[in-house]
């Protein structure tokens, strides 16, 4: 009875171990390791979805938190950078700023969003997705 118990403890710890593991390493995939992904208007986070644009980008923000989890506050700041797309009914597009900060963090950083294209979503340097 003992082996039996014991083989049963060492399987359910090595399937905790890998579960545990395969979230790490899924979360670590949704973090860019470009440091100018969402920093710069050369390199914004494209949320796509002219229709639901704002909306989009609210999505997004609020599925970021900080490296530990934490809370993520945002300020929109305003708009800026004029670029071409065909996303847009008038051929070009603006990209949203925003301040983004969270508890413990010291300064705020500002997040060039563009909300015409589309491209897979990550997490800036710094920050993770929930």
């Amino acid at each position: 009875m003992k082996k039996i118990s014991t083989i049963l403890l060492i399987s359910l710890l090595v399937i905790s171990c890998t579960t545990i593991k395969n979230v790490d390493s899924k979360n670590q995939k949704n973090v860019s390791t470009d440091n100018t992904y969402g920093y710069t208007e050369k390199n914004p986070i494209k949320v796509g979805g002219v229709e639901n644009g704002p909306l989009n980008e609210l999505k997004y923000l609020k599925s970021l938190t900080g490296p530990n989890g934490e809370k993520v506050t945002y300020v929109r700041r305003g708009s800026c950078c004029e670029f071409s797309t065909k996303k847009s009914p008038f051929g070009t597009g603006l990209l949203d700023i925003y301040s983004i900060t969270y508890e413990g963090k010291e300064d705020s950083v500002m997040l060039y969003l563009n909300m015409y294209e589309k491209s897979t979503l990550k997490a800036p340097v710094g920050f993770k997705m929930k």
